[in-house]
């Protein structure tokens, strides 16, 4: 049986299908069950830990949760942080850095995935508009590639003690659109805060990340550049 933290949001969803798939028991745990969370885990072999988008304090959440997941005696974690968490430019992800090390610093067995943006966050069945550089290059990750690497890791031994790094494929969002036959234009303006920063770090950087480690996790064979 595996607990899947944040469970009813959209990674928590398709994480928990992967799992099913796969003949796994899961138990998907919402702000309800976080009320008594050692009861809800009560059963569980392992966990699979999200916070929700742009979270207040992350690293709260995640220390709460790993002392319920050793409260109910699981030995094992998988932590969906993201790629480059610690950066800087981008206070949100530092976050996730000082998670990263909490559970690494748990005491149970633990894996972490650092997906690269959802391809999904991108609509493409229309004009696109993104406030940051369109010719940025990022690693995209594909959903439900990354919820069949969650099912891999939690299931499958040699996993314990990595970090991954998870894309789908490295682009631009100005070459995605032309593949989809839609215009891209830049957004006027930028907003202030977290959100600003980010935009002017993609400006600057994008969030490139590698293929391989996804392609071998789900035994795909690459013939060509990705």
């Amino acid at each position: 049986m595996i607990a899947v933290l944040g469970g009813r949001g959209k990674t928590g969803r398709a994480v928990t299908a992967a799992l099913e798939a796969r003949g796994v028991a899961t138990v998907a745990i919402g702000r309800d069950e976080w009320r008594d969370l050692p009861a809800a885990l009560a059963g569980c072999d392992a966990a699979y830990l999200i916070a929700h988008n742009m979270h207040p304090d992350e690293p709260a959440y995640v220390a709460e949760a790993l002392a319920a997941l050793g409260e109910a005696g699981l030995g094992r974690v998988v932590y969906h942080s993201v790629a480059s968490p610690y950066v800087p430019g981008m206070p949100h992800h530092l976050g996730k850095a000082v998670s990263e090390d909490l559970v690494r610093r748990s005491g149970l067995a633990w894996t972490i995935l650092q997906p690269g943006a959802y391809l999904q966050n991108l609509d493409l069945g229309g004009p696109i508009d993104v406030p940051y550089d369109p010719d940025a290059v990022f690693g995209f990750a594909d959903l439900a590639e990354v919820a069949e690497a969650a099912a891999i890791v939690l299931t499958e031994d040699g996993h314990v003690g990595a970090t991954y790094e998870l894309a789908s494929r490295s682009a631009t969002v100005a070459g995605l659109a032309l593949e989809a036959g839609v215009a891209v234009t830049r957004t006027d303006g930028r907003p202030d805060g977290w959100l600003g920063a980010m935009y002017a770090y993609y400006d600057q950087h994008g969030l490139p990340v590698g293929t391989r480690t996804l392609d071998a996790l789900l035994g795909r064979t690459v013939t060509g550049p990705r």
